[in-house]
């Protein structure tokens, strides 16, 4: 690379340079991050396996690759084409695999370390800020390591050190040109989830066309797990084919369809298998294999052809390795004509979680899909799950059919059991009776199963406007029975009275939903849009119409719903989440129950993203469908960085910090707000909330969810 000579000068006059040095390649790198335009490349990828520690764990780790016995060692390689666009979209067809290790998904998962924009504000898609981030000097020292001569010209080698113990900082080295003030190179080293790791990364040459894109990655990846030690060194090398840079024109008829970015997809929409034979890669290969990759290949050729010759009994480790990948992982059974079929895991921690309002919760979900010609998708998702404070048992089934898939039309069909469902409306509808002639204590009205059915049918008008039709039908039963047991017997009951007092309630109510979310940016998968994200928010309204004597249903009703939810992404791994929102019930005759679709508690364990805060963890369930009209609103602050940060030693593998802060008005609790903090790592998240009724302290309480393999 060139001659490098030590840094040797006065401590400020040192300060003076590096400040400089770093201050013109954090300028710079906004510029570089957009420069390349588009490129198209071939990624080979060659990585070299070494297992020192495992143990019975090790076949339950998701996505593991499987193990031979006696075999501690295993090569792999992979061959794909890659295309990306500015600034970090990066899409991959993978064309070719061989090792010798069985099945490929431990080696998709090490992919993100081999998609790096060297100059972008974060490494691993949002996992890590990078030293060339704006606010880089607010985490990170620099040092001025030396001065490099390349051929008459300068480079500066700046190493980079995190303020604090933090698995979202990284630590290690770059060398900048001092002609463009681009990196040369990179080493960075740091941990993400349960991987530590160490990539460095080479650009190619200066004033050549890949000069602001890696040409060749390094990369040394620890795997640890309940003992389980897997040790990887990878070696990539990109070959580049097209190079786009940045072109104002081009730019501007980008813009004129800006929000269609079918082109930085195109891979994707490729199907074709790939290859899994030596032959080919004798043919592709860049980068010949060393005598040691040579022997690994040689001694995986000697084992299969011994397998092949000595049968050997393997029904109980058969058995063994498939019950782990059944307990820990999504189970898929591919059934020809028919289609795909997937469980999550048995044993899925995510799938359990805890609550101050819900308690324990488990749930267990299923899924079925089935591809038809152009395009058309039909999908069936039954869930089961189970509270085990309550007792109560769920279950579901939603079944969609994209019909249209190019206008993401689709008729959507749900039917399950909600929510036991809380009305005091009916009691007081008993209550105002003048003289009272039954004993009301014989009298269970509170609490009522609930079984709905929802069909519905949704398509999108144009970019970003859905509009959808369909109806909505529920069925009420108490819990328990009641009777109607006069306090007089020779009093009799008026038929009016005991047609108040059902066996079941009914509803049947035709609705109709509007969905708008502005700037909607999307792609084509062959004829299937795909929509991605939005600077906007979503504003959606829902309105439905119970209607009387339909299907038997007892009562009429009308609900209006009002919501605008925005997720506002900032730089530097830091996001902002609000969602406001109105509904109320009108127009009530014998309809005792007020079940709003926005404002409804679930019940079930949903994880660190689930609703994106826009839900009360400490709200008693009852409130939900005691009032006919709330008003709420949710604020949500995410940063790598609130307060964890000061606290060295316990909280370096603290991944995400939230704010929360929410508020409700219903009648008789005006307000209700609920303020919390939680914290997200790669093995858990758990959060503090604190409630206040009615201007009064009310409640303090947690959520925890398992996050371990989900992030």
């Amino acid at each position: 690379m060139g001659e490098a000579r030590e840094a040797v000068s006065s401590n400020n006059s040192n300060k003076v340079l590096i400040d400089s040095i770093v201050d013109k390649a954090i300028s710079q790198a906004p510029f570089f991050e957009k420069i390349v335009q588009e490129c198209r490349a071939d990624l080979y990828i060659k990585g070299h396996l070494n297992i020192p520690k495992k143990n019975f764990a090790f076949r339950y780790v998701p996505k593991m690759f499987k193990l031979q016995k006696g075999v501690n060692e295993y090569m792999i390689e992979s061959f794909s084409e890659m295309h990306f666009t500015a600034p970090n979209i990066y899409d991959q067809k993978l064309k070719a695999i061989y090792g010798t290790t069985y099945g490929n998904k431990f080696q998709a998962t090490m992919l993100e370390y081999f998609r790096v924009n060297m100059y972008s504000q974060t490494l691993l898609y949002d996992k890590l800020l990078s030293p060339l981030a704006k606010n880089g000097p607010k985490y990170y020292k620099y040092k001025l390591d030396s001065i490099i001569d390349r051929n008459g010209a300068i480079d500066y080698k700046i190493r980079f050190i995190p303020k604090s113990k933090s698995d979202q900082l990284v630590g290690g080295w770059m060398v900048i040109s001092s002609e463009t003030w681009s990196v040369r190179e990179m080493r960075f080293s740091g941990r993400s989830g349960l991987v530590t790791f160490e990539n460095l990364i080479k650009m190619g040459d200066v004033g050549s066309d890949n000069e602001f894109l890696p040409v060749q990655y390094e990369l040394n990846a620890v795997f640890r797990f309940l003992g389980n030690v897997v040790d990887g060194s990878y070696l990539a090398s990109l070959n580049y084919m097209d190079i786009k840079l940045y072109d104002e024109d081009d730019d501007m008829k980008k813009r004129e369809n800006r929000f269609n970015l079918t082109d930085s997809y195109t891979l994707q929409c490729e199907t074709s298998a790939f290859r899994r034979d030596s032959v080919y890669f004798n043919t592709v290969r860049p980068l010949p294999l060393n005598d040691e990759e040579l022997g690994l290949y040689a001694d995986y050729k000697f084992r299969q052809d011994t397998i092949n010759r000595i049968i050997v009994p393997k029904r109980n480790k058969a058995f063994w390795g498939n019950l782990g990948e059944f307990l820990v992982t999504d189970i898929k059974v591919n059934i020809a004509s028919i289609g795909d079929v997937r469980c999550s895991p048995i044993i899925n921690p995510l799938l359990l979680s805890y609550s101050k309002s819900n308690g324990f919760s488990w749930r267990q979900d299923f899924r079925f899909n089935r591809l038809f010609e152009n395009d058309k998708l039909l999908r069936i998702t039954p869930r089961i799950g189970y509270n085990f404070t309550r007792k109560e048992f769920y279950w579901s089934m939603n079944t969609d059919f994209d019909y249209w898939p190019q206008k993401r039309a689709k008729i959507h069909l749900n039917v399950g059991n909600g929510n036991r469902i809380y009305s005091s409306d009916v009691l007081n509808d008993l209550k105002s009776i003048p003289d009272s002639l039954f004993d009301f204590n014989k009298i269970n009205l509170e609490y009522f199963h609930d079984l709905y059915l929802n069909i519905h049918n949704s398509i999108e008008a144009f970019n970003g406007l859905n509009i959808g039709f369909g109806v909505s039908v529920h069925r009420r039963k108490p819990i328990k029975s009641s009777q109607l047991v006069p306090l007089d017997p020779d009093v009799e009951i008026p038929d009016d009275v005991i047609n108040k007092v059902k066996s079941s309630y009914i509803s049947f109510a035709p609705r109709i939903r509007l969905e708008w979310t502005p700037g909607l940016y999307y792609y084509m998968n062959g004829r299937r849009k795909i929509n991605l994200r939005s600077m906007f928010p979503t504003f959606s309204v829902d309105y439905e119409r119970g209607l009387r004597g339909v299907f038997g249903s007892t009562g009429e009703y009308e609900r209006i719903e009002f919501d605008l939810q925005h997720q506002i992404n900032l730089r530097h791994m830091n996001n902002i989440f609000y969602r406001v929102g109105v509904g109320f019930f009108t127009n009530q005759v014998e309809m005792y129950f007020v079940d709003f679709n926005n404002f409804t508690r679930n019940n079930l364990p949903s994880g660190w993203n689930d609703d994106i805060g826009g839900v009360f963890h400490l709200l008693d369930g009852r409130w939900y469908n005691s009032s006919n009209r709330y008003a709420r609103a949710h604020f949500t602050y995410e940063s790598p960085f609130i307060f964890m940060r000061h606290l060295v030693k316990y909280t370096r593998y603290v991944q995400s910090e939230r704010l929360y802060l929410s508020g409700l008005v219903v009648p008789h609790l005006s307000p209700y707000i609920e303020a919390g903090y939680g914290i997200g790592t790669h093995v858990f998240d758990f959060g503090v909330f604190v409630a206040l009724s009615n201007w009064k302290f009310d409640q303090i309480g947690c959520k925890f969810t398992f996050e371990l393999f989900n992030r």
